[in-house]
């Protein structure tokens, strides 16, 4: 059932918001250059690496050494409307369409956190990433990372399909009143570095 759900929505909505997102990879190929999607390789079920797709949010500014500049400094004012509107997650209908993701689950992070889960947090991965997911609906970035997870896991325990409707309702309440986009204090979200050191 979770499946259909997700190729149904996915393909409707990749096929009603086209005008959307040509519009929107115009506007971000004026404001920010090329290319217009971020892509980047994230964890999906079980682990499995897969290529996301955003749109872009950031310029590629750089210091004289040629390293990235920190999110703070490249985090245009358009790029902050995307991310507040949550216009940039739009691409990951595709991956959605593809099996990769799905519409609701705990959100894709880094390759490089997968060695700093505790085996309980590392459950996050038994179903597949969402677009949106339990997290995301209490505190999205505003919480900490062990709280964070703790939600993930919840979700995997606890899925049902009213479940999935009850979050999407509630992301398109929480998309509209730009709660929890970024993280006290940072631009984005701070790294994780592993519970132990999170607490320290």
């Amino acid at each position: 059932m979770k499946r259909a759900f997700d190729v149904c929505v996915s393909a409707i909505a990749l096929v009603v918001l086209f005008p959307l997102f040509a519009v929107f990879w115009l506007l971000i190929r004026w404001k920010l250059g090329s290319p217009c999607l971020f892509t980047q390789t994230r964890p999906g079920f079980k682990g499995k690496p897969f290529t996301i797709y955003k749109f872009r949010t950031m310029t590629t500014a750089r210091d004289e050494t040629g390293k990235l500049l920190p999110d703070a400094d490249r985090l245009t004012r358009f790029g902050m409307f995307l991310r507040s509107s949550s216009i940039d997650e739009l691409p990951e209908l595709y991956n959605v369409l593809k099996g990769e993701m799905s519409i609701v689950g705990p959100r894709p992070l880094m390759m490089v956190y997968l060695d700093r889960y505790s085996a309980e947090q590392a459950r996050r991965h038994d179903v597949r990433p969402g677009i949106t997911g339990w997290a995301q609906i209490n505190g999205r970035n505003d919480i900490s990372w062990d709280d964070k997870f703790k939600l993930d896991v919840w979700y995997v325990d606890n899925w049902s399909f009213w479940l999935d409707i009850k979050i999407i309702a509630m992301t398109l309440f929480k998309v509209v009143k730009r709660e929890g986009i970024s993280a006290r204090d940072h631009a984005t979200a701070p790294e994780f570095l592993g519970s132990d050191l999170e607490k320290s």
